[in-house]
């Protein structure tokens, strides 16, 4: 599949950055923001938002479509997804492969829980998780990129390994894949994994010209659990399977996340700089100082 690769990484944008991002300028791909926090027809935000459209490429990424759900999609969610594309002209649009809506007993409305719970890996998940991916494309009238979970739980009935779900969706439904490789690190991790063999076997397991956008992040490891908080620079491990990753799909557009404790811009920059050095080829590149 043919995506766009930019020269340079992309970060996310967050409001504490607003004013020193669009003063500096500093060189980046692309940038890319939660799709919901814009559903609004007006206000401060998507004014700002239509400043840094003018500045770079945007990236939508979403937490709410519920992919995976046999409910199936909110048909005000998705109106509002296609006003906002409309609007910007997004260089790309994602959201995740997550189960989140689901019928009362009682007959009322659909129920959307607050966590992105995992699919079930099995054929009748993935029949579902298609629907809802072609739905969606044909709405937006483009494909979609679609993330694999950080999952804290899973099915007793799972029958498909990740990779050859995404595979198989890939094929299925002519979306793209966005590889989350931290979330790919958080899983070994809980599963007592080494994260880096496992993480560079999901990537081998992976079909590449699916793969439309990478992300990388940090994660807090409370003692009893890895947790996915896009709270730290990137950590060693993922690095590690994200220079695997590149000598296996290329030089696929990588975005750094960055969501909790946010730090100044130029740290975040600075991540960034360590993904432009690996897709060009610098698999060697140094680890910042302090980065586990």
């Amino acid at each position: 599949m043919a995506m766009q690769v930019p020269s340079h990484a992309g970060i996310g944008w967050r409001q504490p950055h607003e004013v020193a991002l669009l003063q500096q300028r500093p060189a980046l791909g692309f940038i890319e923001v939660h799709s919901e926090n814009f559903f609004a027809e007006g206000g401060a935000a998507l004014a700002a938002l239509a400043g840094a459209r003018e500045a770079y490429e945007l990236s939508l990424h979403g937490v709410g479509l519920a992919l995976g759900s046999a409910a199936g999609l909110d048909a005000w969610h998705l109106d509002r997804l296609a006003a906002l594309a409309q609007r910007v002209q997004p260089l790309r649009i994602s959201d995740h492969a997550a189960f989140a809506r689901a019928p009362r007993l009682d007959g009322g409305a659909v129920l959307h829980a607050n966590d992105l719970l995992p699919p079930a890996f099995t054929d009748e998940g993935l029949a579902v998780l298609c629907a809802n991916v072609q739905r969606v494309q044909e709405r937006l009238k483009r494909p979609i990129g679609v993330e694999n979970l950080a999952a804290y739980l899973g099915w007793a009935d799972d029958t498909l390994a990740e990779p050859e779900f995404f595979n198989a969706l890939a094929r299925r439904t002519g979306c793209w894949v966005l590889a989350d490789l931290n979330n790919v690190a958080v899983n070994a991790l809980n599963a007592g994994l080494d994260p880096v063999a496992a993480g560079c076997a999901w990537v081998d397991a992976l079909d590449g010209a699916a793969v439309g956008e990478i992300h990388l992040a940090g994660y807090a490891d409370t003692g009893d659990i890895v947790v996915d908080d896009h709270g730290s620079r990137v950590h060693a491990p993922v690095w590690a399977v994200y220079r695997h990753a590149v000598r296996r799909w290329g030089a696929v557009p990588t975005l750094i996340e960055w969501d909790t404790a946010i730090p100044a811009l130029d740290v975040l920059v600075g991540e960034a700089r360590r993904a432009d050095a690996i897709l060009a080829g610098r698999t060697d590149a140094a680890v910042p100082q302090g980065l586990r």
